[in-house]
């Protein structure tokens, strides 16, 4: 069986993220690590901050911070929301830790010996206003391609193109504003990803069957515009440091390496974070050097694709090393609010504390995920979000448990119901529970996430449609064995729902699962065929009523929303 890896793309360490992000990365991966687990299978899910470039020193700056300081609060800010959301990560790290810093210069210096990185002179914006030459990030101005006049100098947040701050129109320091910019000369590193074109392309036609078309187009774009030798290094004071023994010159003038080129290498870094706490019992490089038995799955929103379909696997195959590459590339388009962009610079749309703040997590996780930006952009809207709560969680889930335990309460007091054999409807029943599982099961293995949600819905519309077709309520008046059936069979479908939903709503599934007094409860999942008999997950002989399991929200509840965050628009 083989052993999965998951990783996300790093959040920026500049403020805590907006829903889009959460969709677009950190959410889905640790709902399919969650399933993954439930299945037994070997998983390590990791993540951490993006800690390096401009935004962080700009953030800093902004709260007069040093930057360390600055990075180690932010990284504890978001870490508190991502236990919010119940991110099950096995490990969320530092891109600025000494692990990372370590296996970021022996990338480099490998490289260099396999001569794929040269010094190269070059032309830079320098700021006399500021004393400094400005990295990409620090200079802003009007995208050449889209005209957006917030672009950065290294990519269009509008059209996603990558640019040089020197390609921007009109451009001004992001520090102080000035526009009295110069082109100096400078030396930095660049990465010959031109030598490495041919065995990158090679690689990524070997994935073209099984990446998401959104992903495997992405990547063939930049290769059709070719791979241009890139600057690797930065004049920072903030980030991995070019290492001395290998380029005394740049070290003496202070370089470090790109964000770009150090942060997907925190993936392994993080992992090796991981195993530093406890290294008897932990092996970080079993998952990434010779891990011929692992498979890696990477999730991303659409604007990381070309880094780690291009140029991240051109510095792994630059290497020389058998370190591991990314098998399976999971892309996600935008999340919109109102039809406009959710923007953590910009501060639109709702973000991931804020959410907590009006809502537990596991409504914002099923609804997310119910419309998760697959195949094309998808839009929050207040309307949307609160008639997916009403409908799928509270009406659908939470009161057809609520009506079982509380009806069967008060009948058959606070002990599962024998009830009488099952029959025809159980039948019934258990082969449509089987169809829905396997349905959500392949789902889940396909990553197809807004289509796995869709089969879970309908599983919880099965057990609504079996009670409303055997009615307890009236069966009870001529039948007490047969409503007790009902209410039995009822509560072992709630079990099953505690244990199947847990990926999506790992909180609720708790409290059904809690509600239920078995003395052994360890089914981790149950299988197609293991459905067909649902007292195969029995409820076990006694129950309590749980609390609400989700609140229906109103008009008010809407209105309120819409006051606060807005709603009409984008």
């Amino acid at each position: 069986m083989a052993r999965h890896l998951i990783t996300s793309a790093l959040p920026y360490i500049n403020g805590i993220k907006h829903l889009g992000n959460m969709v677009g990365s950190m959410l889905p991966a640790d709902v399919y690590s969650r399933y993954l687990r439930q299945r037994g299978h070997d998983v390590l899910y990791i993540c951490a901050t993006d800690e390096h470039g401009t935004p962080a020193e700009l953030a800093a700056k902004e709260q007069g911070l040093p930057v360390a300081e600055f990075c180690a609060q932010a990284h504890d800010a978001q870490k508190a929301v991502y236990d919010g959301f119940a991110l099950a990560f096995d490990y969320f790290g530092r891109s600025s830790s000494p692990e990372n810093r370590e296996i970021t210069q022996h990338f480099a210096r490998r490289l260099h010996e396999n001569g794929f990185i040269e010094e190269r002179a070059i032309r830079q914006v320098y700021s006399p206003a500021d004393g400094r030459f400005l990295p990409d990030r620090y200079v802003e101005g009007t995208c050449p391609h889209c005209g957006y006049d917030k672009a950065r100098g290294d990519q269009c947040e509008n059209c996603t193109r990558v640019l040089d701050p020197t390609d921007l129109i009109n451009p001004r320091s992001a520090i102080s504003g000035s526009t009295d910019l110069e082109v100096r000369e400078t030396k930095h590193l660049f990465l010959l990803q031109s030598k490495l074109e041919n065995e990158v392309r090679e690689w990524v036609a070997r994935h073209d069957k099984d990446w998401p078309q959104l992903a495997s187009s992405i990547a063939h774009k930049w290769l059709t515009e070719g791979l241009h030798d890139r600057a690797i290094t930065r004049d920072l004071d903030w980030g991995v440091p070019v290492p001395a023994d290998t380029w005394p010159e740049l070290a003496a003038e202070g370089k470090v390496f790109y964000v770009w080129f150090d942060a997907p290498i925190e993936y392994i870094g993080a992992t090796k974070e991981w195993s530093d706490q406890d290294p008897e019992n932990r092996d970080w490089k079993s998952w990434w050097y010779e891990a011929n038995d692992v498979r890696y799955t990477e999730f991303m929103a659409k604007d990381n694709v070309p880094f780690h379909t291009v140029m991240f696997p051109a510095t792994e195959l630059g290497i020389r090393e058998p370190w591991k590459m990314v098998d399976y590339v999971k892309a996600f388009n935008w999340l919109t609010y109102y039809g406009g962009k959710f923007s953590t610079s910009q501060k639109r749309g709702v973000f991931t504390d804020q959410a907590l703040d009006i809502l537990p997590a596991d409504y914002w996780r099923y609804f997310l995920i119910a419309n998760a930006p697959e195949s094309d952009d998808s839009s929050f809207t207040w309307e949307h979000f609160t008639a997916t709560v009403n409908k799928d969680l509270a009406d659908t889930l939470g009161n057809f448990v609520n009506r079982v335990l509380s009806f069967s309460r008060k009948r058959f007091g606070d002990e599962v119901p024998a009830g009488g054999t099952p029959g025809e409807p159980e039948a019934k029943l258990g082969e449509e529970i089987a169809r829905l599982l396997a349905e959500y099961e392949q789902q889940m293995e396909a990553l197809q996430f807004r289509k796995a949600a869709a089969a879970l819905r309908a599983l919880w519309s099965a057990g609504n449609s079996y009670l409303e077709e055997k009615a307890p309520w009236l069966e009870i008046k001529t039948d007490k064995d047969a409503a007790a059936l009902t209410l039995r069979t009822a509560m072992n479908l709630i079990h099953l729902y505690a244990v199947v939903s847990e990926p999506l709503i790992p909180a609720t599934a708790k409290a059904m699962r809690e509600a239920f007094s078995l003395t052994e409860d360890t089914a981790t999942w149950v299988t197609a065929d293991e459905a067909k008999s649902l007292a195969f997950v029995p409820a076990g002989t006694a129950f309590t009523v749980p609390p609400v399991l989700f609140a229906k929200l109103t008009d008010e509840d809407l209105a309120a929303y819409k006051e606060r965050f807005g709603g009409d628009e984008g």
